[in-house]
């Protein structure tokens, strides 16, 4: 039952310190999203960053590529108790996209805009980490429709709702605003390391 649900186990003798506590290695690539997949026409899409920033940025997808790019590997872990070690992400660093728009001193949250209306917040210092990024490509190939393409944070730190998919913006805020599933209960945080699943608010 566990292998047809996650995969094989794994052999790797450090996956359990890499793994926090109560979730489940999986080698699959879980699909969990709220609402339907988006249709998405590259020709129409741009991406904002906008809020307290000195010059906010409008991007069409051909300016977006023109950024600096990285790859990275990273392990993920989804609120629903899936980890999966070793993923290889490649995207354009998402402090170039902060340097690019100018943060402003009294800035302390960003909340991430994503098609359908969907939100996600996090503290600034959160997001202006070195591993993360907006990604556009996972494991050597662009982004599956069901993964977020074009586009999706990848905030690895946190649980996986706060790598939003299909992102189109980031408002820079000087006070935190609750995200979608933020307001419906889950963690404000998403520290998986502290299993903060939902909040006790």
């Amino acid at each position: 039952m566990h292998d047809r649900l996650f995969g094989r186990r794994t052999t790797d003798p450090d996956a359990a310190t890499r793994t926090p506590p109560g979730q489940y290695l999986t080698e699959k690539f879980p699909v969990l999203h709220y609402g339907t997949i988006p249709t998405v026409d590259l020709a129409g899409w741009d991406f904002r960053v906008f809020g307290l920033v000195d010059a906010p940025v409008t991007l069409t997808w051909e300016q977006l590529q023109t950024l600096p790019r990285r790859q990275q590997t990273v392990d993920i872990h989804c609120v629903t108790r899936w980890s999966k070690l070793d993923t290889a992400w490649e995207g354009v660093p998402i402090r170039a996209i902060l340097e690019l728009a100018g943060v402003r001193p009294e800035v302390t949250h960003v909340v991430a805009h994503c098609e359908q209306g969907y939100t996600t917040n996090m503290p600034l210092e959160v997001l202006d980490d070195a591993d993360v990024m907006l990604a556009d490509t996972y494991d050597g190939k662009p982004l599956e429709p069901q993964h977020g393409y074009p586009l999706r944070l990848l905030v690895p730190k946190r649980y996986f709702w706060k790598s939003a998919k299909w992102i189109r913006g980031l408002e820079l805020l000087d006070h935190d605003v609750r995200g979608f599933w933020e307001r419906y209960g889950y963690h404000n945080d998403a520290d998986p390391w502290r299993e903060e699943r939902f909040s006790a608010d």
